[in-house]
């Protein structure tokens, strides 16, 4: 998604004037005839007149801009919220379960870079699904059943 503010360089809160003079100031700056540049190197600075024009069209009708606002309030909520991205699920039944002293059982599964993802009785017992590699920033979700001691029920 756009950020028609990015683009026209101003901030959320400014005036419809204000939209309206960066609007000018950058069909000015960016216009062939009047950026010398511009006839020398025509690939340096390259802008998407278009994508200004719908910046300000957009910005500058109230109820136009009032739904831009609330689409962009959406789609940035929606980007904070996305945690990483499992690469593949795998059954704790392929895991190799570890026999490590003093620690909880702990089962690991080979990656594809050559490291290993590690998963503890305790993580699972929080519910943790994503698993980490241990070399690299690949993720995988571990895909378990936790099971409730008899002595318990």
């Amino acid at each position: 998604m756009h950020n028609y503010y990015e683009i026209l360089s101003v901030p959320p809160s400014a005036s419809p004037t204000e939209i309206k003079l960066a609007y000018h100031h950058l069909l000015l700056k960016h216009h062939p005839d009047k950026n010398i540049h511009s006839r020398n190197a025509p690939n340096i600075d390259v802008v998407d007149i278009a994508l200004m024009q719908e910046a300000y069209t957009t910005l500058a009708a109230p109820s136009a801009r009032a739904e831009y606002d609330a689409s962009l309030k959406k789609y940035k909520e929606g980007t904070k919220t996305l945690g990483p991205r499992p690469a593949q699920i795998v059954s704790l039944e392929e895991f190799t379960q570890l026999d490590l002293e003093g620690m909880d059982d702990t089962w690991e599964y080979p990656c594809r870079c050559g490291g290993s993802y590690r998963i503890s009785e305790s993580d699972m017992e929080k519910g943790q699904h994503l698993v980490g590699c241990r070399s690299c920033s690949e993720v995988i979700w571990a895909g378990y059943e936790v099971q409730e001691d008899e002595a318990n029920t």
